[in-house]
């Protein structure tokens, strides 16, 4: 059965890194024959330039019908002073919004031969192995906001329903891999923490008592991230505050451009994307990282088109790559054989696939 994947280039280095995810998703569709239809459409500001929206009606009904969505990055300095409702960042909120993705995952793991590339000391990071859950269409990011020339406010808003539904898919993750959940919130200060953590707790034990589930606060959460980051399995938590924790867990592995994301709701297409943004400042200079944006096809190919297969082929092919020294300006550090562009780096990718 045919599936359609709609790529969503987007600004930055998003369409550098888009070209080569690309690449890697046709090369694994054609060595495995998989019936896979690939299109493109507009987003963030490429699509405000083209037609005045960052998310225009014809990419959304694409996106609608598609079985799987990649993003590159959306965003830059060039739309800094737009209305705020029609800024790049707006088009990604509001196609998460419209599909119903409520969660977004996160995996972070270490590769041995990038443990130079990490600033913290190699003991730990040895057996890193994490899976941020964050919560994604709630919170202060889609809360009522305002502003005057004096006074601004963003409100965070979260209801039990958002709630158990993201906690429910965090605790049927821990249940095939290590068995562990931390929930994070700041229940000492806020009330939507307070909720969160009353409901967490209910749901988990009605539903997960086999489970080990611990509450930290988000600064303790931020600290033992770095501290001892092997403690952490699946780690649960909202919208703004997983938003940093993730990144700031993308140091464990050595760069933001290594890791990538996965956004998923109750049904329907997933969106599948680098955690990094779109970096303007290396644009159009052919040196991107393009391993978060590969690894995210893999995402894809596993969690939206039932293809682990090819994943793992993805996967292996990576880690290859990477086992044998070729790295990226941002990796350099990270015992680095040879040091290549965003192109030739997706070249040592195919030759890899090719090899298996």
């Amino acid at each position: 059965m045919k599936q359609t994947v709609v790529t969503l280039p987007g600004d930055g280095i998003g369409p550098e890194v888009t070209a080569q995810a690309t690449r890697v998703l046709r090369a694994v569709s054609d060595s495995l024959d998989l019936d896979l239809q690939i299109r493109e459409s507009l987003l963030g500001g490429a699509a405000l330039n083209a037609l005045g929206t960052p998310l225009p009606e014809e990419t959304l009904a694409a996106c609608r019908n598609s079985d799987a969505i990649f993003l590159g990055a959306v965003g830059g300095p060039e739309w800094a002073n737009v209305d705020p409702s029609l800024r790049p960042e707006e088009g990604l909120l509001g196609l998460r919004k419209a599909l119903g993705l409520f969660a977004n995952l996160r995996p972070v793991t270490t590769h041995p031969a990038l443990v130079d590339a990490s600033p913290l000391r190699a003991e730990r990071l040895e057996g890193v192995d994490i899976l941020v859950v964050r919560e994604l269409t709630g919170g202060l990011y889609f809360g009522k906001r305002g502003r005057t020339a004096s006074r601004a406010f963003d409100t965070c808003e979260y209801s039990v329903g958002e709630i158990e539904r993201i906690s429910r898919l965090a605790g049927e993750l821990a249940r095939v891999r290590r068995g562990k959940v931390t929930s994070v919130d700041k229940a000492n200060v806020l009330d939507t923490s307070r909720l969160w953590r009353e409901t967490v707790n209910r749901l988990f034990q009605t539903e997960f008592p086999e489970l080990d589930l611990e509450h930290i606060y988000v600064d303790a959460a931020a600290m033992f991230l770095m501290s001892r980051p092997r403690e952490f399995d699946v780690i649960l938590t909202e919208n703004m505050f997983g938003d940093i924790l993730s990144d700031e867990a993308s140091m464990l592995s050595g760069s933001l451009g290594l890791l990538p994301s996965a956004s998923l709701g109750a049904e329907g297409p997933g969106l599948f994307e680098p955690i990094h943004g779109s970096a303007p400042d290396i644009a159009g200079e052919g040196i991107a990282n393009p391993c978060g944006a590969i690894l995210s096809i893999a995402l894809m190919l596993r969690h939206s088109l039932q293809q682990d297969e090819a994943a793992l082929m993805i996967e292996k092919a990576v880690s290859k790559v990477l086992e044998s020294g070729v790295r990226t300006a941002d990796l350099a550090r990270a015992g680095a054989g040879e040091t290549v562009g965003t192109v030739a780096f997706g070249d040592a990718v195919l030759a890899a696939l090719t090899l298996q």
